[in-house]
């Protein structure tokens, strides 16, 4: 089927590439110490609406799995329409841990498609700061809000970027920086 779809022009979507998610781990403790960012204990999984039984049953696998990991978990539909899966675990490790078991479980059952970013918040005082993990890419990238309605901080964006680029996959074209406005995290 591949090379009638190269033949007809047609490309088929990315797969979601789930491992370097945990990237994440040593790149917290960077962010933290060495930045000032603390952990907000909250990430979520952002993907495509969907509505079917399969769903469901995936959606009651992974409350079963991360019920286990004491991490709490609410689906959740942005003002967008897409569909979030909020984990709340005040420990980093379990919390990406979490994260990367409800996408191999969403994956397992056939939404790794659907599947479009994962975000985990920090915060610096008071100001939040997001770092977001693109699946199709396999790279993360910065985005700080201000406190102007949909506007970012480019130069502490860039500035993450370029501080935390020997530890995370950041993704390099930064264009692909889309900002998730009104997240629900």
């Amino acid at each position: 089927m591949r090379l009638l779809d190269a033949l007809l022009g047609r490309s088929q979507p990315a797969r979601s590439t789930l491992e370097p998610l945990f990237a994440m781990a040593t790149a917290a403790v960077t962010l933290t110490v060495e930045l000032g960012l603390a952990p907000a204990g909250r990430a979520g999984v952002c993907l495509r609406p969907v509505r079917s039984r399969r769903f469901h049953e995936a959606e009651a696998e992974m409350r079963a799995i991360l019920d286990g990991a004491a991490t709490q978990v609410e689906l959740r539909r942005d003002t967008h329409g897409f569909l979030w899966v909020i984990l709340q675990n005040p420990e980093m490790e379990e919390l990406i841990a979490a994260t990367h078991m409800a996408s191999l479980t969403l994956q397992e059952h056939g939404f790794g498609e659907q599947l479009l970013a994962a975000v985990f918040k920090f915060r610096q005082g008071l100001k939040p700061v997001y770092w977001i993990y693109n699946y199709k890419r396999g790279a993360f990238y910065p985005l700080v809000p201000t406190e102007v309605e949909h506007q970012r901080d480019n130069a502490t964006e860039l500035r993450l970027q370029s501080l935390m680029e020997h530890e995370l996959p950041v993704e390099k074209e930064q264009e692909r920086w889309f900002p998730l406005w009104d997240t629900p995290l």
